[in-house]
C-alpha cells in the first residue's frame, strides 16, 4: 500500500496535470484574459484577502486591466472592473452574459430554480411573469405606493414608542420592508411579533450572514467537496429546507383558496398560469413558484432595509444633510399629510442624498456573478461557455471619472449647478442589462418613502460624539457590512 505522503504527492501530482491540461485546452481554444496563476484545486486563494476581496480585485485590476481572470478554488472566474467594461459587458452583449453565476450558498436553496438564480429560457419566462405581475399589483404605481406608506405607519408608531431611548433599528427596519413584498407575493401583511414572521426572517439573516462568513466563501469556493463535511454549512443546508417548506405551506394555503377570476396576489397569479399551462415543458410549476417567491423575498427585503440602516449613520455623521432634507420636506411636504412618490421629482436633495447613500455604502460591491451562455469574444479574449463572470458594479461606484472624490460622502455628485437632479451613468445600484434587478422600481420607492417619512417625524440622535461614528463601511469577504450602532429617534 501506499503511504500517506506518497499519496499525497500522486494527488497533487494528478491535479497539477489536470490543470495544465484544462489551460493548455483552453488556449488552444482561444485566450482567456490574463491573471494570476492558480495553484492546484485551491486556484487564487492564498493571493486574495479573504477578509476583503473587493480590495484584492481592485488591486488584481491595476495589474492586469479591466478584464482579467482568477480561480476561486477550482472554479475559473472573468472579472469585469470598471463601467467600460461592465457596460459593453451586461449591455452591448447581454446575451452572452445572461447566465447566473455560481453561489454555493444559495444555490443550495435555489439550485437553479427560480427568477432569481435560473438561466436560460426558463429566467426569460420567470422574468417576464414575475414584471408583469409585480406591475398588476401596483409596483411602480399608486397601489404598492399605499402599501409602503401603511406600513411606515406602523413603523412610526413603532419608533414612537421607543420615546426617544436609544436602539438598534436593524429589526424594526427589516419587519416594515418584508411586510412590503409579504403584502405582494401574499396578500397580506404579518404582525410584527408573528412567531411565522420572525421565523422567516431569521432563517433569511442565517443564510445571508452565512455566505458573508470566511466559511461562506470556503463554501462558495469548494463547496463540492464542503457539502460532504461536518461544520457551519450543515446547518446552512436545513434552513435551505426549512424555508422551501415554509413557502410551499404558503403555496398550499393558496391554492385551496383560489380563485381563478380573482388573482389576489403574485402567488395567485402564478397558479393561474400554471392551471394555464400544464404541458410537460412548461416553467410554470411548482418549483419555479417556490423560489420565485423566495427570491422576491431575498431581494425585497436585505437590500432596502440596509441602504436605509446606512443612511441613518450617515445623516448622523453628517447633521448638515439631514438639516438639508429636513428643510426640503418642510418645503414640499409639511407635516399635514404624507409623502408621496410623486413629491421625489419636487425632491432633487432628498433624492440626491438616497443615491448617494446607495452609491457610497457600496454594500454589495462584487454584484451577483453572471454566466456565459455560449462560447464569446469579447475585447479580443475568448470566453468559453459556462464561465462565470463578475461585474464588479462596486469599480462603478467609487470611480473618479464619474466621482470626483469616491471616499467622501457628498450629495453633489447628483446635483447639477442649479441645484436639479442630474444622472450619473456610473450610478448602476441594480445592475444593468438584461439580468437588472427586477424589483429596483419597488426598492426606489420605498427607499423614498420610508425615508421622508421617518425624517418627518423625526431628527436623529447619536449617543455619543459625532467624531465617534464609523461611517466607513466594513469588509467581509465579498461583501461590506455597516458597523452596529444604536440611536433614537427624537419625535419633531
Amino acid at each position: 500500500m501506499l503511504d500517506t505522503g506518497l499519496l499525497l504527492v500522486v494527488i497533487l501530482a494528478s491535479l497539477s496535470v489536470m490543470l495544465l491540461v484544462s489551460l493548455w485546452q483552453q488556449k488552444i481554444r482561444g485566450r482567456l484574459p490574463p491573471g494570476p496563476t492558480p495553484l492546484p484545486f485551491i486556484g487564487n486563494y492564498l493571493q486574495l484577502n479573504t477578509k476583503d476581496v473587493y480590495s484584492s480585485i481592485t488591486q488584481l485590476s491595476e495589474r492586469y486591466g479591466p478584464v482579467f481572470t482568477i480561480h476561486l478554488g477550482p472554479r475559473r472566474v472573468v472579472v469585469l472592473y470598471g463601467y467600460d467594461a461592465v457596460k459593453e459587458a451586461l449591455v452591448d452583449q447581454a446575451e452572452e452574459f445572461s447566465g447566473r453565476g455560481e453561489q454555493a450558498t444559495y444555490n443550495t436553496l435555489f439550485k437553479g430554480y427560480g427568477v432569481a438564480f435560473s438561466s436560460g429560457e426558463r429566467a426569460k419566462q420567470l422574468r417576464r411573469l414575475s414584471i408583469a405581475t409585480l406591475r398588476d399589483f401596483g409596483v411602480g404605481k399608486r397601489g404598492v405606493e399605499e402599501r409602503i406608506l401603511e406600513e411606515a405607519g406602523y413603523l412610526i408608531k413603532m419608533l414612537q414608542g421607543t420615546c426617544g431611548a436609544p436602539i438598534d433599528p436593524t429589526i424594526y427596519l427589516s419587519k416594515t420592508v418584508s411586510n412590503v413584498i409579504s403584502s405582494i407575493v401574499f396578500g397580506e401583511r404579518f404582525d410584527y411579533e408573528d412567531t411565522e414572521f420572525l421565523s422567516l426572517l431569521q432563517m433569511m439573516g442565517q443564510m445571508n450572514r452565512f455566505a458573508a462568513s470566511p466559511t461562506g466563501q470556503l463554501y462558495d469556493m469548494f463547496h463540492s467537496v464542503m457539502k460532504y463535511l461536518p461544520g457551519p454549512q450543515q446547518q446552512i443546508i436545513k434552513v435551505t429546507q426549512k424555508l422551501e417548506d415554509f413557502m410551499i405551506e404558503k403555496v398550499r394555503q393558496n391554492h385551496s383558496t383560489l380563485d381563478p377570476n380573482s388573482p389576489r396576489n403574485f402567488i395567485d397569479s402564478f397558479l393561474i398560469r400554471m392551471q394555464e399551462e400544464k404541458n410537460g415543458n412548461s416553467e410554470f410549476h411548482m418549483k419555479n413558484l417556490v423560489m420565485t417567491t423566495l427570491s422576491l423575498f431575498f431581494a425585497g427585503s436585505e437590500t432596502v432595509s440596509s441602504t436605509l440602516r446606512y443612511g441613518f449613520l450617515l445623516l448622523m455623521k453628517h447633521p448638515d444633510v439631514e438639516a438639508k432634507v429636513h428643510e426640503e420636506i418642510e418645503q414640499v411636504i409639511g407635516r399635514n399629510r404624507q409623502p408621496q412618490y410623486e413629491d421625489h421629482m419636487k425632491m432633487p436633495y432628498t433624492q440626491a442624498v438616497i443615491n448617494e447613500i446607495q452609491r457610497f455604502s457600496n454594500l454589495a460591491p462584487l454584484g451577483i456573478p453572471r454566466r456565459i451562455i455560449k462560447n464569446t469574444t469579447f475585447r479580443g479574449f475568448f470566453l468559453p461557455k459556462g464561465t462565470d463572470v463578475f461585474p464588479i458594479l462596486g469599480s462603478l461606484m467609487t470611480d473618479p471619472k464619474f466621482f470626483p472624490s469616491p471616499k467622501d460622502f457628498d450629495p453633489q455628485n447628483f446635483l447639477d449647478d442649479k441645484g436639479q437632479l442630474k444622472k450619473n451613468a456610473a450610478f448602476l445600484p441594480f445592475s444593468t442589462g438584461k439580468r437588472f434587478c427586477l424589483g429596483d422600481g419597488l426598492a426606489k420607492m420605498e427607499l423614498f418613502l420610508l425615508l421622508t417619512t421617518i425624517l418627518q417625524n423625526f431628527r436623529f440622535k447619536f449617543p455619543m460624539k459625532l467624531e465617534d461614528i464609523n461611517e466607513s463601511p466594513k469588509p467581509l469577504g465579498f461583501t461590506r457590512i455597516i458597523p452596529k450602532y444604536t440611536m433614537s429617534f427624537m419625535p419633531i
